[in-house]
This record gives C-alpha cells, structure tokens and sequence, in this order.
C-alpha cells in the first residue's frame, strides 16, 4: 500500500474570493506528495484509521479521510519493500 495524496483543510479567510465563501468555512485542498510513495504494509485496519509498517521499521497510523491510498501490484510491492528495506535508515522515520 502507498499514499496517493493527502486532502488539507484550511480556513476559507486565507483566500480573498469575495465573500463567496463563508469565513467559518474549511475550505479542502488535494494535494499530491512531491517525495516518493513509500511502499508499507498493512498491520491493523480499525476505520477510519489504519496502522501500518514502513520499510525503515517505523510506525504510522493513517487517517482514511485525509488520505487516499493505493494497493500495490504483489510483485511490486515486494520488490519496492526490499529495495526500501536495503536503504540507510532516515531520521525522520518514526
């Protein structure tokens, strides 16, 4: 599994369109990740979240109404996994 993109809410002030917009309103924006999509496994599915494993050992608990994920082709997911696995580890993996 791997994010496909990530959906930010923002205050409707932050945009001058007028008036259109009621200031209490969030405004939602897609946004795609400019790094690469890190490969991760499934541990635990309790909607709407869902804990997975990264290749670098770490954590992470994924929040379904912020992000949208993708399911990995078996054999690409494998061979991303160890690819990613084999990297040094980054110090920004939880």
């Amino acid at each position: 599994m791997a994010i496909l993109d990530e959906v930010y809410e923002l205050p409707s002030f932050y945009w001058d369109d007028g008036g259109a917009t009621p200031r209490e309103e969030m405004v939602r924006i897609r946004y795609t990740p400019t790094s690469e999509a890190v490969p991760m496994k499934v541990r635990a599915v309790c909607l709407p979240y869902v804990l997975v494993k990264q290749p670098c050992g770490g954590k992470r608990t994924l929040d379904v109404r912020k992000s949208r994920l993708a399911r990995l082709d078996r054999g690409y997911a494998r061979s991303a996994w160890k690819a990613y696995k084999k990297r040094p580890a980054k110090p920004d993996c939880p």
